[in-house]
């Protein structure tokens, strides 16, 4: 389920300082290029510090948003963006709640961010969503248990614009170099696996539950 978020767009992240650092991000960015499979440099807020071809070819169907595209902040676009269930199947399961974990994880650890306090604000400002933070996602995680959680080695249902992948699958891979770790950066690279005979169906539940009331994790609201 995709929610409009009303705050302000995050400040780009500073480039890293000297010239080692800058060259190094220029070489992996050439590297980055050269993957067949949509692949994405997040800093420890997810906003994007690279991306390559293949990652804009996935997400270049998406409808323009004020603060949640997939090139500016990736968590932005999961939570937020209503158009990611039409690119991330079984959104809300496989795509939503591992990314509000996370972004839950990412308070605890850099909760001063101005980024992360930005998606805080905007999540506190609709009471579907909090109650998901607050309610849903505890009682999710207990559910699926922690290894649920991780996007490293997750194999998650995505709708590709391109027929030749169309509705498929892609296993979440965290290949980050020790360079770029030290940096404080993650690698996210999905790898697409050839496209399966299955119907669209988790493309339209994603679909419907976009416009639904409340999330399925969490009650509904009384009237």
């Amino acid at each position: 389920m995709a929610y409009q978020a009303g705050g302000q767009r995050s400040q780009p992240r500073p480039v890293p300082e000297g010239p080692e650092a800058q060259a190094y991000l220029q070489d992996y960015a050439t590297l980055l290029e050269a993957l067949p499979f949509p692949s994405v440099v997040l800093d420890p807020c997810w906003d994007v510090v690279l991306s390559n071809t293949a990652f804009a070819s996935l997400f270049r169907a998406v409808g323009p948003h004020p603060t949640a595209m997939p090139d500016d902040n990736f968590l932005r676009f999961v939570l937020f963006h209503p158009d990611a269930s039409a690119v991330l199947g079984e959104h809300e399961s496989r795509w939503f709640l591992p990314a509000l974990a996370h972004f839950a994880a990412a308070v605890e650890r850099h909760g001063h961010d101005h980024g992360l306090q930005s998606i805080r604000r905007d999540i506190a400002q609709d009471p579907i969503m909090e109650a998901a933070y607050r309610q849903g996602l505890p009682h999710w995680i207990r559910a699926v248990g922690e290894r649920a959680v991780e996007h490293d080695g997750a194999v998650r249902p995505v709708i590709h614009p391109d027929p030749r992948w169309g509705a498929t699958e892609c296993r979440v891979v965290d290949e980050t170099p020790r360079t770029l770790r030290d940096l404080g950066y993650t690698t996210m690279t999905l790898v697409l696996r050839p496209a399966r005979r299955a119907s669209l169906t988790g493309g339209r539940v994603a679909r419907a539950r976009r416009t639904a009331s409340h999330l399925s994790v969490v009650p509904a609201p009384e009237a």
